[in-house]
């Protein structure tokens, strides 16, 4: 099983990175158009969230996999923001809403690594 979720893994990962490098042709190879206008961030999101799945499906704590979401979807809503390529009423404080809730994953996790510390290890 572990396996065969390794593989998935690196397939939605793989996916997700050429959403984020190249959304127009994966949109014509998958889709049979390209994609265009608000589509191109939009798919940008989906690779991100592709990578953050791949991530949670990776040996490791599933946390992982929401902060790496997290943290890459308010960086990349940022950028989309700061050059104009999104400019929607919901932008920053979705970028605000990402940030907090990865902070809080990270902070979380931290305290989990002490109290695991603390009780020895077990």
């Amino acid at each position: 099983m572990r396996r065969l979720l390794n593989a998935a893994a690196i397939a939605e990962a793989a996916t997700g990175l050429a959403l984020l490098a190249v959304p127009s042709a994966v949109g014509r190879l998958l889709l049979g158009q390209p994609l265009t206008g608000v589509a191109v961030p939009v798919a940008g999101v989906a690779g991100i969230a592709l990578l953050g799945l791949a991530v949670a499906c990776w040996p490791g704590p599933p946390r992982a996999g929401m902060v790496v979401y997290g943290a890459l979807v308010a960086l990349y809503l940022a950028f989309c923001g700061l050059t104009g390529a999104a400019t929607g009423p919901l932008l920053w404080p979705a970028v605000l809403l990402h940030a907090v809730l990865t902070a809080a994953l990270i902070a979380e996790g931290w305290r989990a690594i002490r109290r695991v510390e603390k009780s020895g290890g077990s």
